[in-house]
């Protein structure tokens, strides 16, 4: 199976089997993956689950499935498609355990912040359409005003509940941006939700 997922019809929701060869693995999504570090690193970690990448540069999908080939990881894919329409209209209703937003583009401009997709109803809602009951969205970002955005945009939802999420309460890999900032001395801003 290749790493790389291409779906048979972008009109259509795909159902796991299409995507997975072992559909009952617990799915986590990495919206914008990037380059793959996260979603390979946490494929080889945790071969009991499956990890899908949503990227739409092409450079980055490529680095990605030589990644994926390279670590040898069965349970991991990426999808060149934009983040929103892949859970809004590709995937399954309530097919994920874990949906994580790493690093995302800030819009730092403030005649830019309605692009932000922690300010979209349509996103928001589409991560709740995509998680299952008690599923966990998982945000990490540089940016504190973003960071800051996000707390208060998802404050405002009922169906999303914060949780505590210290750096040690479990093993998560790290992205290539994290890394490049951490060393840059820059904070990194992490945030939990579960869907209620």
């Amino acid at each position: 199976m290749s790493p790389i997922f291409v779906p048979t019809d972008y009109f259509r929701v795909h159902e796991l089997s299409e995507i997975f060869e072992d559909p009952t693995k617990p799915l986590e999504i990495d919206l914008g993956s990037g380059d793959g570090d996260f979603l390979v690193e946490m494929a080889a970690r945790f071969p009991e689950r499956n990890f899908l990448g949503v990227e739409r540069l092409i450079g980055r999908i490529d680095k990605t499935a030589k990644r994926i080939e390279t670590r040898g990881v069965t349970n991991a894919r990426v999808l060149r498609l934009e983040s929103l329409y892949t859970i809004e209209w590709l995937l399954p209703a309530h097919c994920a355990s874990r949906l994580h937003l790493l690093c995302p583009d800030p819009w730092p401009k403030k005649k830019h912040e309605d692009r932000r997709l922690v300010n979209k109803a349509d996103f928001l809602n589409a991560v709740q359409r995509v998680l299952i009951p008690e599923g966990e969205f998982l945000l990490k970002t540089d940016d504190a005003p973003y960071f800051a955005n996000a707390l208060e945009s998802l404050g405002k939802r009922t169906d999303f509940h914060q949780l505590d999420w210290s750096e040690d309460a479990f093993f998560y890999a790290r992205t290539g941006f994290e890394d490049q900032w951490l060393n840059l001395g820059k904070v990194i801003h992490r945030a939990r939700w579960r869907i209620k």
